[in-house]
């Protein structure tokens, strides 16, 4: 019987063991240990997908131990076959070195780089790749890999199956690569472990056992499940792409209401998986999700931390202002790229400064905007107490809208009825 594990044990409450290699692990990670994750510089940000990774590192960065983030700088020029249906599309060198730095920034958000025993550590494996030759990698170690065990892993297999697919020399060595990772880790850092996503068990099985013919060591391994919907699709992808960590690249807003609109089904998994909530709290909040989802208190809750998480505090006020801008709160003090972020999909109306400056009646505004056919429609918008200026409500017929009225440095925000909005944007 193996010995009690706090941070296993709380892996597996959370549904984030998969697979592992040893049933001593629970055991062996009651000593510190060195671990380590890596990610695919295939863009300058990480996406919610790997957000999984990051916190599975952190959360065993907490329980004492010492994670190694390995940013895939050399086998970012191969690409991972693992879970991928096609061959991809390789990227020079320059965008993998910006790709590189901009992933490593991100890293150190989530992560504890300070001096001690459980400093994280921080590598790029284009480091050490690069000091091999083509012949010097394929005699020490391409000789270590049987074809027939290569030709057995999941990745390839599927691959080679599929009508009119199949899979390139290159992506086919990409396990030699990663497999050589988790070896000069070892050597390196003493590293002993590697965790990632279940797709990536061949790789890291690999690893172990290319270990154990070149220095005669155990290492182990352990995946979690990938982060999925009920549907079985997976999380992070929109009609406008993916979900990124980047705020450049996903606002904090969206990103909010990325979680805010999962469904009800996929909450209690999202929870477990991506937040720091204790069991207690999660499980509350599934009851409330059971009894009442229509009030959507589990979402709410996940796209409050989540946000925190990869935007901080600045970011979850931010994304939650918006919010209720979108259900009518009031407008202001907003920048331009918070406004039409937030009301991206309208289309806005440019004037004149000096048509501002000379007073621009809001009836007319109206018309301008497009949320009113004709001036005698926006009039009875007005009259009726339906139209708003920065969600403000306004029932002067003869109100004229000045610099005053800018919600932001160049936008006006005009709004008729409940759900019939228009911008104006100041040139």
């Amino acid at each position: 019987m193996t010995t009690p594990n706090p941070l296993y044990d709380d892996l597996q409450w959370r549904g984030l063991i998969y697979q592992s290699t040893d049933e001593q692990i629970p055991h062996i990670l009651n000593t510190p240990r060195t671990v380590y994750v890596g990610f695919d510089p295939t863009a300058d940000s990480l996406h919610i997908g790997s957000l999984l990774g990051l916190q599975v590192l952190r959360r065993f960065q907490q329980a004492g131990h010492r994670p190694v983030a390995l940013v895939g700088g050399a086998t970012g020029m191969i690409g991972d076959p693992s879970g991928k249906s096609d061959e991809r599309q390789l990227l020079s060198v320059d965008r993998l070195r910006e790709n590189v730095v901009g992933i490593e920034r991100q890293m150190r958000q989530f992560l504890d780089f300070d001096e001690g025993p459980c400093q994280a550590v921080l590598v790029n494996n284009f480091d050490w790749m690069r000091r091999f030759s083509f012949l010097d990698f394929l005699r020490d170690i391409g000789k270590n890999f049987p074809v027939n065990v290569m030709m057995s892993k999941e990745s390839v297999k599927n691959r080679i199956s599929r009508d009119g697919g199949g899979i390139s020399y290159t992506e086919f060595s990409y396990m030699l690569l990663q497999a050589y990772d988790f070896v000069h880790l070892q050597q390196e850092f003493d590293c002993s472990m590697q965790l990632g996503g279940s797709d990536q068990w061949g790789n890291i099985t690999a690893g172990i056992d290319l270990a154990r013919r070149l220095h005669g060591v155990q290492l182990y391994g352990l995946t979690w499940p990938l982060l999925l919907k009920s549907d079985g699709t997976k999380h992070g992808k929109t009609e406008g792409g993916s979900v990124w960590l980047s705020a450049e690249r996903t606002s904090p807003y969206k990103f909010y209401q990325y979680w805010i609109n999962v469904d009800d089904s996929d909450t209690a998994n999202c929870l477990k998986f991506l937040t720091e909530l204790d069991r207690e709290e999660i499980q509350d909040l599934e009851k409330q999700v059971a009894e009442s989802p229509e009030r959507n208190i589990g979402q709410r809750r996940l796209a409050e931390e989540l946000t925190r998480i990869v935007h901080g505090d600045a970011g979850v006020k931010l994304a939650q202002k918006a919010t209720e801008i979108m259900f009518g709160g009031e407008i202001g003090d907003l920048s331009d790229a918070t406004l039409l972020d937030i009301f991206s999909q309208l289309p806005s109306h440019q004037i004149d400064a000096q048509k501002l400056n000379d007073g621009l009646s809001l009836v007319e505004a109206f018309v301008l905007a497009g949320i009113a056919k004709s001036k005698g429609e926006a009039r009875r918008a007005v009259e009726q107490g339906g139209a708003y200026v920065n969600n403000r409500r306004v029932q002067d017929v003869n109100y004229e809208l000045t610099q005053n009225d800018l919600a932001s440095e160049s936008v006006v925000v005009l709004r008729r009825g409940k759900k019939s909005y228009g911008l104006l944007r100041i040139s």
